[in-house]
């Protein structure tokens, strides 16, 4: 039996989609466990089938899915694995999904737009998802649409730790690449110890995705070293321009800081022939071979999203994990 139990015989048991095993096997070496064995494979027409191999029955599921590309195929993959645990009457099902799938889709900019951030949440509470977990929600409204608990986990205390131990904290402006991120700029300023903040002003064409003109920076950087924060790098488009309106207004140097490191074409070459010094990730997204370069440090989100899955089974408080950024 992979799970773990505790004296009242509450089983705690972790499965894995296809997407990131690895992400998977190091958080459930975080807890002093394994990863409860599936069988999952495909039909010659696309079709997924999963299969918990051991019972499930009355046990606390964790299902961790790392939604990245293909991203349509993981998520119903892990629909698919949240129904066949419902279907052997796991007692509570919490879907583990670093990566919140169609984040950006949560309002409407023009008429006859979906909200699919909001078909998510419906889809998996409908397959028999009980709670979700996430790391760095692109926006906050999101832990509204499902119809349960939501632990909203934040990775600036990780990434925060890695910059203060290779930088002095002093020396750093923070630089928020759009006005929708001040917010966040000002946490990170007060985590760094009161430094001043600034943010990129650009536009953008709703109609066009990912394309973005940064027009100029609003406030003082000359002679700073910035760290450019963000929750997400797609195309790596906005960063690259930013480091650039940054460095022309100033800057001496640019650190830059994100959570999830999508990056679809262009990035990887975006970012290791830019300006920027650094780039500071986690790996909620799996980033194989092909999307690593030098300026690229990855972080591990496993100890984090550990001690979450372990203070939900022991009926702890995840607020704890926070850092004062509830």
């Amino acid at each position: 039996m992979s799970g773990i139990k505790t004296s009242g015989e509450k089983t705690l048991m972790l499965f894995s989609g296809r997407a990131n095993p690895e992400l998977a096997n190091e958080i459930a070496r975080e807890i002093g466990m394994e990863v409860s064995p599936t069988d999952i494979r495909e039909f010659p027409n696309g079709e997924i089938y999963a299969r918990p191999q051991e019972s499930a029955r009355g046990c606390d599921a964790f299902v961790i899915q790392c939604l990245g590309a293909p991203i349509n195929q993981w998520i119903m993959e892990q629909l698919i694995m949240v129904d066949a645990l419902k279907r052997a009457s796991a007692k509570r099902i919490t879907v583990v999904m670093p990566f919140y799938p169609y984040a950006r889709q949560d309002k409407k900019h023009l008429g006859r737009e979906p909200i699919t951030a909001r078909l998510m949440a419906d889809l998996f509470r409908v397959a028999g998802a009980d709670r979700l977990m996430s790391v760095d929600l692109h926006t906050a409204q999101i832990q509204g649409f499902f119809d349960g608990p939501v632990d909203h986990l934040f990775a600036m205390p990780l990434l925060a730790t890695y910059v203060c131990e290779k930088y002095p904290a002093n020396e750093f402006t923070v630089v928020s690449p759009d006005t929708g991120r001040v917010r966040m700029a000002e946490r990170w300023s007060d985590r760094l110890g009161g430094v001043p903040v600034a943010f990129v002003h650009k536009t953008r064409d709703p109609r066009v995705a990912n394309q973005v003109v940064a027009n100029r920076v609003v406030g003082d950087v000359s002679g700073r070293r910035c760290l450019l924060i963000d929750d997400m790098i797609a195309t790596g488009g906005t960063i690259v321009k930013a480091v650039d309106v940054l460095l022309d207004a100033g800057a001496t140097d640019v650190v830059v800081a994100a959570t999830h490191a999508e990056f679809s074409e262009p990035a990887v070459d975006r970012l290791k022939n830019s300006r920027v010094s650094e780039v500071v990730v986690t790996n909620t997204l799996p980033l194989g071979d092909d999307k690593r370069f030098d300026k690229l440090t990855v972080l591990s989100i496993a100890p984090l999203i550990a001690r979450a899955i372990r203070e939900i089974f022991d009926d702890g408080s995840v607020t704890s994990l926070f850092d004062g950024n509830a």
